[in-house]
């Protein structure tokens, strides 16, 4: 997590949960029941935040986004106009909610408010209660913060200062916008190496105005360069970034991962057009629904389409694309990281 900064959450499941994947495609099969504890357990090393979309991060860093929050809370927010409106002090009523009886999902906190509202049925889109929005408007603006989720995946809410630790939310208007966004920038250029600035902004999707100083901050104190890239144009280095002759990597990565999320990038490096498939409709899907690259070396090679088959206790590759100039020896290397993801995920085997 240190080296990344930030993991991305999705709800996704087809074959596990997105956040859980980073951390194999770096370390191999590991315990995620380690991973639950640090996110879901006090004192919550990790919690999550809107930083690159919905994501896990230190608990340290939290004030980091305080940015964010202050924004959030001046934004009329997802309709929360209209939900005031209809419901005058309800803000007031789901913290009195909180404080008396502690974490709660938003379930949890509408069942104990009670309120009178009609569900509209023909939304296609979240379909939130009046309820949800708000607390996730709060969630958003920093007021309450997420003490992991539950079995259904729901994400679990207090108080922030119940649940950040006191020495970190102390910090909270200590540290200057400025100064959060430099740190951001930091992060992002240590974690990508070599970058361009709409990489660096998309890193935590920050705006053009907050990483364009931070960006002419670090080339000041020369943590980054300055770099021309062969027929890619301008590009920023990150000075202790290390250059191993040779990198011997062999991974799938999942759409979120870090790696892949500013799809300019992966292309213009790794000559790859990657696109997620999930929100493709099945007929103009080129590659699968949920498709995952393959790191052989330094190149993405491949793509994999999988699912974790419950029923029949199989990793499930429905299909794959071997990109034009894939090496002979990737389909083995990939053969055998399936077969280690199918039993870190506690599935007996691949079936293709």
């Amino acid at each position: 997590m240190d080296r990344v900064g930030v993991v991305q959450v999705d709800s996704v499941n087809v074959l596990t949960r997105a956040h859980y994947l980073p951390f194999f495609s770096r370390l191999g099969a590991y315990d995620t029941a380690l991973l639950d504890g640090m996110r879901d357990q006090h004192p919550w090393p990790l919690v999550e935040s809107w930083a690159h979309m919905a994501s896990l991060i230190p608990s340290s860093r939290w004030p980091l986004f305080e940015f964010r929050q202050a924004k959030a809370r001046l934004e009329a927010w997802g309709g929360l106009d209209d939900t005031l409106k209809q419901h005058p002090g309800i803000i007031e009523a789901i913290l009195a909610e909180f404080d008396q009886h502690g974490a709660l999902t938003s379930r949890e906190c509408e069942a104990g408010l009670k309120l009178e509202e009609e569900r509209r049925k023909d939304n296609w889109g979240w379909n939130w209660s009046s309820t949800k929005l708000t607390i996730e408007y709060l969630f958003r603006a920093g007021v309450l913060a997420s003490t992991g989720r539950n079995a259904q995946f729901e994400r679990v809410f207090d108080l922030s200062e119940r649940v950040i630790p006191a020495e970190t939310y102390a910090q909270l208007g200590a540290i200057p916008f400025t100064q959060a966004h430099i740190e951001l920038v930091r992060t992002a250029a240590r974690a990508m190496g070599v970058a361009t600035r709409a990489s660096l902004r998309d890193y935590f999707r920050m705006t053009g105005q907050e990483t364009a100083p931070a960006i002419e901050h670090l080339l000041g104190t020369g943590e980054l360069e300055a770099v021309e890239v062969a027929d890619l144009g301008e590009h920023f280095l990150w000075t202790a970034a290390r250059r191993p002759r040779k990198a011997d990597v062999v991974t799938l990565v999942n759409p979120f991962d870090s790696l892949i999320w500013h799809r300019e990038r992966t292309q213009q490096l790794f000559g790859m057009h990657y696109r997620i498939g999930i929100y493709t409709p099945r007929a103009q899907r080129t590659h699968g629904y949920y498709v995952l690259p393959f790191v052989f070396g330094d190149e993405l090679v491949g793509r994999v389409d999988l699912k974790a088959d419950r029923r029949t206790g199989t990793l499930r590759v429905q299909q794959l694309t071997w990109e034009p100039d894939a090496p002979r020896t990737a389909p083995a290397a990939l053969d055998h990281t399936l077969e280690s993801m199918a039993g870190w995920l506690g599935l007996d085997g691949v079936s293709k």
